[in-house]
């Protein structure tokens, strides 16, 4: 049975822990010449030359309030080496074969693989899914659910365009199966679970939120994932008459909330938010709201606001009139704000309050991008290349036509970018079709990352 977990009752000690987590990042990198990036997270597994012999320590690494989530660290590595599925009697060597075992696993994968899933992917409890080595996708069709489960990781996976399941059998556990009604299509479902932690995913387009937490689950950090071209982004609770999630504690870090985002990154009820050194590349409609009364503390984020005049509020409050709302204790500490955006507080302005709301300390928002760049991807590189650096250490440019002139290419072009002396991570500011002219000649230290758009050459 479930047993509905209390919030964290010295929130103190976890911002303490979060910093210990930092220090002790710095300490072991003293004498690394890798280049650190100031996130904590990143930092402490990044610049160790070995981490793909020693996958677990990733699990030391985690911030916030979902810090104790332990994945599958103490159990065996399970491969994937089938990208099939059967939602009822999967086959061992699938991605549902692993998750559905007793046990704690460690889980990887053998390949690139894109994992069109039958059903939802019932995750049972202490499992880690890590993307990191392999290029992963789990798009097409229903997609992850963790539902009356606890320590789970998840992290580096691509997972998008995520479907409704449903109305049919799925297997949770090796001898348990039971019949599912008709989902959502959620990308990442969070019900009832606790220590829970999402990082380095990409996700997008899926039928109704990126990630949803709700049903009295609490002890969750959701950080450095990138988020783009989705409508309702982020629910946290359930509904306002649901009392359980009062006690939810969810830290939101280090995310980058990119291109083509509408509403919710994210929208809280009734529990304690604490969204710290996230990117908000503009929004449609709002990016934080919230209704029923959450506490939700802001904390050095970069929030860009997007050109229409009538959406630059970053704050929204739902089902309560003002009198009601100015009660509610949302506050912003050392955010940035750009293009007009504008923060709405209400209720105390002490900080007492905010106490459970409290999970890491922030940094500067001045050093948002660069704890929240793209390039830091290039530390997951392994085997014979994994010292490739890339434009790991330059600047970050967008590409922004698809032209091409091999003797005289303009800025803004991708043949403009590769031929440049200095480090380069180049990017595109959208999908393109690239019809060279001639040969792609690159100069040294040049990445090219199109892992968030699809490209064509």
């Amino acid at each position: 049975m479930f047993i509905h977990s209390s919030p964290v009752s010295d929130p103190e000690l976890i911002v303490q822990q979060g910093q210990g987590t930092i220090n002790a990042s710095r300490s072991s990198l003293a004498a690394s010449s890798c280049r650190r990036s100031g996130n904590p997270i990143d930092d402490c597994w990044r610049c160790n030359k070995n981490w793909d012999k020693n996958r677990q320590i990733l699990a030391d690494c985690a911030i916030g309030f979902g810090k104790n989530a332990e994945g599958g660290k103490k159990g065996k590595v399970y491969v994937v080496k089938d990208p099939s599925d059967d939602a009822v009697n999967p086959k061992k060597g699938t991605l549902r074969y692993g998750v559905i075992q007793d046990e704690p696993l460690w889980i990887i994968f053998a390949m690139d693989v894109v994992i069109k899933l039958k059903q939802e992917l019932m995750i049972n409890s202490f499992k880690t899914i890590d993307g990191r080595g392999a290029n992963v996708h789990i798009a097409g069709g229903p997609c992850i659910v963790l539902q009356k489960v606890n320590n789970i990781i998840i992290h580096g996976i691509h997972i998008h365009d995520c479907k409704r399941g449903g109305n049919a059998y799925v297997r949770r556990t090796p001898t348990q199966y039971g019949w599912r009604s008709k989902s959502d299509g959620d990308g990442i479902s969070i019900i009832s679970s606790k220590h829970i932690w999402v990082d380095h995913c990409s996700l997008s387009r899926c039928t109704d939120g990126l990630i949803d937490a709700i049903r009295g689950s609490t002890a969750i950090t959701i950080s450095n994932n990138y988020m783009t071209d989705h409508n309702k982004v982020m629910l946290l609770g359930h509904n306002d008459n649901h009392k359980q999630d009062k006690n939810m504690q969810v830290t939101i870090a280090f995310n980058h909330f990119g291109e083509g985002l509408v509403q919710r990154m994210p929208r809280c009820r009734h529990g304690y938010f604490h969204v710290v050194n996230n990117d908000y590349t503009q929004w449609q409609m709002y990016a934080i709201g919230g209704s029923a009364g959450p506490t939700i503390n802001s904390q050095g984020n970069r929030f860009l606001a997007p050109d229409n005049r009538s959406n630059k509020e970053v704050t929204k409050r739902e089902n309560a009139a003002e009198k009601e709302w100015k009660k509610w204790n949302w506050t912003s500490e050392g955010d940035l704000f750009l293009n007009g955006a504008r923060f709405v507080k209400s209720g105390s302005g002490a900080s007492s309050p905010y106490a459970k709301a409290m999970s890491l300390s922030a940094q500067p928002a001045s050093l948002v991008a660069s704890m929240t760049k793209e390039a830091e991807l290039a530390a997951c590189a392994i085997g014979f290349g994994k010292n490739a650096r890339g434009g790991n250490y330059g600047s970050i440019y967008a590409d922004t036509t698809p032209d091409d002139d091999p003797k005289n290419p303009r800025p803004g072009t991708l043949r403009y970018e590769v031929i440049q002396d200095e480090p380069l991570w180049t990017n595109f500011a959208q999908n393109m079709v690239i019809k060279l002219e001639n040969e792609l000649m690159l100069n040294s230290f040049t990445t090219i990352g199109g892992i968030l758009r699809p490209i064509f050459f």
